[in-house]
C-alpha cells in the first residue's frame, strides 16, 4: 500500500508480465458507485455540481458512492438518487455494470434507469454544496454530449447503452 484515505487506497504490486519480466502496476481501490438516469415526461434529470480534481462545475447524472458502506447496488442507487435530486423512483431496474477505469483502478459502477418517479426534498451531503438539479430533454442531454458539456464519461455511457438498448 503507497496510499490511503476514507475514499481510496493505492497500492503498487510486484507484477511479472508475459514475457517473464518484472515490473510493477499502480492501482487505485475504491468502492463501486451508482449511476440513475432518473427519466420523467420525456426528461432525464441531470446534476451540476463542482469537481475539484478538473476545477470545474459539470453536468452529469445522479450518482455516487458511499464510504465505508457496501450497500446493494439498488439500495445504492435509491439513496443517491433521493439524496441528490430529491427523487423517489416506484421503478429501478437495473440497465448495465460497466468499469469507468480499468486500466488503474478497481472499481465499477451499476446503471439503473429510474421511473415513476415522485418529488421529494433533496438531502445533500455537506460535500455536495452548490449541487443543482434540473431535468432537460432527450435531444437536449444528447447535444450536450456532442457539444462537450456534459463530459462525464460514466454520463455519456449510460446515455449510450440506455439508447442502444432502445430504453431512451
Amino acid at each position: 500500500m503507497v496510499y490511503k484515505n476514507r475514499w481510496m487506497t493505492v497500492r503498487e504490486d510486484k507484477v511479472m508480465r508475459a514475457d517473464g519480466s518484472a515490473g510493477i502496476y499502480g492501482v487505485v481501490e475504491k468502492p463501486d458507485f451508482a449511476v440513475i438516469v432518473a427519466l420523467g415526461d420525456a426528461c432525464i434529470y441531470l446534476v451540476e455540481q463542482y469537481r475539484y480534481p478538473v476545477q470545474g462545475r459539470y453536468w452529469e447524472l445522479p450518482q455516487g458512492s458511499w464510504e465505508g458502506q457496501h450497500l446493494d447496488p439498488l439500495a445504492l442507487a435509491t439513496a443517491e438518487l433521493r439524496q441528490e435530486t430529491g427523487l423517489v423512483a416506484a421503478t429501478m431496474t437495473q440497465v448495465g455494470r460497466l468499469f469507468p477505469s480499468y486500466g488503474f483502478c478497481t472499481q465499477a459502477y451499476d446503471l439503473f434507469l429510474a421511473t415513476d418517479l415522485r418529488q421529494e426534498e433533496q438531502q445533500l451531503d455537506p460535500e455536495e454544496q452548490g449541487l443543482i438539479c434540473q431535468k432537460f430533454g432527450l435531444r437536449a442531454v444528447e447535444n450536450m454530449i456532442l457539444d462537450g458539456t456534459i463530459r462525464d464519461a460514466p454520463t455519456v455511457a449510460a446515455f449510450g447503452l440506455l439508447r442502444l438498448k432502445g430504453l431512451v
